[in-house]
């Protein structure tokens, strides 16, 4: 009855975990929750502002499949100002949420048995929405030690004449990190030379600290951008993830692909949501702002914890997730049974100590988890004193 690609497919196991989490939380456990990837700040009033207007306007009918052309041009025009890219309204498509984008692209870009080689870590739908496409991903190992920055000597071994795309996904889900210019321009000259659509994931471009500043690869040099679809949406930024929009902008037969998917399968993104994210766009950005200096508390907070359980941990320079290694867990004993892998080990730490975390596995590297530090100070403080206590009852297993 089921596909066989139906049956291959995992659920998202953030969502899984999230869907746990509420779960225990229904039946009056206090769970602290690291797993899911959502600003836990309010949508900007003028958002809703906007959204409400396009109610009472009446504005909740179809709109062209590929988005309103007001939203295409703020979407043009953001891209203009914060990467000084220029784009027409035909190299611009509005989806349903950046995942949605992305989903499309992978579908219009890839034929049977084409390979996509995805930096790993990575975010955990990369691989499966390349194998719905037919697709084949094929993994680049990145580490800590050298910042997850992306080994072009590496890349290169990599490349087949199946080879079709590059994802970038900066600052990353899971780890946080960057890229430096010296390897966007790296990876640009590679797709350059065989013939790559770079897939460039930058939803996170405006979540970075520390005073850096994201680089987007197409704003490097002409070509790199003719052959780069940049992927963005306002989910992250504005706390609008259950609004649902996403976009991507690059070239015009792509795009137009993209839009003939859509076209077949959701239909426009919803009208009510394109005139909320208009707003977003265009109005002020006093709440990113703001946010962005919150998450960066949040972020030396839980860090300098880590260091001080001796728990190694890279110190993400953007989005809102850690990646902390406890491998040094993987083998010891607990109440019986041995720790075979991150899964494990997120189990014990949900079921013993009500914490919820994502499991590296998942993520293309075992041993690490996931947290993402976009909820409270204050759950965050409950979080790490009920880890510590996990980390000081593991230590203290038997090996």
């Amino acid at each position: 009855m089921i596909s066989e690609r139906a049956k291959r497919l995992r659920p998202s196991p953030t969502l899984t975990i999230a869907a746990k989490e509420k779960l225990l939380r229904s039946k009056g456990i206090d769970v602290v929750g690291f797993g899911a990837g959502e600003p836990d700040f309010e949508t900007p009033p003028h958002v809703k502002d906007a959204a409400k207007a396009a109610i009472d306007e009446g504005f909740t009918r179809y709109t062209p499949v590929s988005g309103i052309e007001e939203l295409k041009d703020a979407v043009i025009e953001t891209f203009k100002r914060d990467k000084g890219l220029s784009y027409e309204r035909t190299e611009v498509i509005i989806t349903c949420g950046g995942k949605h984008a992305l989903f499309n692209l992978f579908q219009a870009l890839l034929n049977e048995g084409d390979e996509v080689i995805v930096p790993s870590p990575f975010w955990v739908s990369y691989p499966a929405m390349v194998e719905l496409a037919g697709g084949r991903p094929v993994f680049l190992e990145t580490s800590q030690d050298e910042e997850y920055e992306i080994d072009a000597r590496r890349l290169v071994r990599l490349v087949t004449p199946r080879t079709k795309a590059i994802v970038l996904n900066y600052p990353s889900n899971p780890h946080g990190a960057l890229y430096s210019v010296e390897t966007l321009s790296a990876v640009g000259r590679i797709a350059c030379e065989n013939d790559l659509i770079v897939v460039a994931d930058e939803i996170y471009d405006k979540i970075v600290y520390d005073g850096l500043r994201h680089v987007s690869i197409a704003s490097l040099e002409k070509e790199f951008k003719e052959r780069t679809i940049l992927v963005h949406g306002v989910s992250k930024t504005y706390a609008m993830t259950g609004w649902r929009i996403g976009f991507a902008a690059g070239r015009r037969e792509i795009i137009e692909a993209m839009a003939n998917i859509q076209s077949q399968s959701t239909s426009n993104p919803t009208s009510i949501s394109q005139k909320a994210a208009l707003s977003a766009l265009l109005g002020p950005s006093d709440s990113v702002v703001s946010m962005v200096e919150e998450f960066q508390r949040r972020r030396d907070f839980l860090y300098s914890s880590f260091v001080g359980m001796s728990v190694e941990c890279f110190r993400p320079k953007g989005a809102f997730y850690m990646f902390p290694n406890f491998s040094e867990f993987l083998g010891r004993e607990w109440k019986g049974t041995i720790i075979r892998d991150s899964a494990d080990l997120c189990s014990i730490l949900l079921e013993e100590f009500r914490v919820s975390t994502v499991p590296g596995i998942e993520f293309g590297k075992d041993g690490h988890l996931r947290l993402s530090f976009a909820t409270s100070y204050g759950s965050i403080a409950k979080g790490v004193e009920r880890i510590r206590e996990a980390v000081q009852a593991l230590r203290n297993s038997t090996t």
